[in-house]
């Protein structure tokens, strides 16, 4: 009598096939990871991608998070130095080390609009505004969070692409320590807020710990909140009319 096989575990067919996509994206780049050639690549029917993962967008989404998960638990574990500044300069580098390592995956994130991100792409963007958080929390911030946020995200996009667009002999090793240090100069105090009596400077580390002020409510924090939001845009733009 034959015996004919039980089919493979769900979960492992769909890592066959995450695992073939991402070897075709890093061997053959983007244009490669066609439904057709993952299928061929994972042994699987092109139904099965479309029955898994969606669309072509879900299964690239699948890929980033496979690539991406060792990156993205790396930036959040190694908050050990107790130094948010040194924290998220490591973080930079890993962002910068991630991107270079992976320019295919880089590039194809990048192509998603607006309205679409990545989940790989969103947990890393959290993972930077936690570090700025802390900075925040530190009194170590000039600007309001969501502007360093965006200045550092900016930044460090800019700087990969330019390296990347770059051959590589003639890379400028340098170039992503100088724009961070710039980014740095742009966002930071001199001094955590305490020392700095500046409005902006309190009201910005304010902001950052509203979430975790005792004995308000959640209808007082969301009014705080409000407050320092409107009195941050005056300080940023005291020309305006209230």
């Amino acid at each position: 009598m034959t015996v004919t096989p039980d089919p493979p575990p769900r979960d492992d067919v769909r890592t066959d096939i995450v695992v073939a996509a991402a070897r075709l994206l890093r061997e053959h780049g983007a244009s490669a990871v066609t439904t057709r050639a993952v299928a061929q690549a994972a042994g699987v029917q092109a139904p099965t991608i479309y029955r898994l993962f969606g669309d072509k967008n879900g299964l690239v989404d699948a890929v980033a998070e496979h690539v991406m998960a060792t990156y993205v638990a790396t930036k959040t574990a190694d908050d050990v130095s107790g130094d948010p500044v040194a924290d998220l300069r490591a973080g930079w580098h890993t962002h910068l080390e991630f991107g270079l390592a992976n320019p295919e995956l880089f590039r194809l994130l990048g192509t998603r609009g607006p309205g679409d991100p990545s989940p790989a792409s969103v947990a890393g963007l959290a993972v930077l505004r936690s570090r700025i958080r802390r900075l925040a929390a530190a009194g170590l911030l000039r600007v309001d969070e969501q502007r360093a946020t965006m200045m550092v995200h900016a930044a460090g996009t800019g700087v990969i692409l330019t390296l990347l667009g770059t051959p590589a002999p003639q890379r400028d090793p340098g170039l992503g320590d100088a724009v961070l240090d710039a980014v740095l100069g742009g966002i930071l105090t001199t001094t955590p807020a305490p020392p700095d009596p500046t409005l902006r400077t309190a009201a910005v580390t304010l902001a950052a710990v509203t979430p975790d002020l005792p004995g308000l409510t959640d209808a007082e924090r969301t009014l705080l909140t409000e407050w320092l939001t409107r009195s941050l845009a005056r300080l940023s733009h005291p020309r305006q009319s209230p």
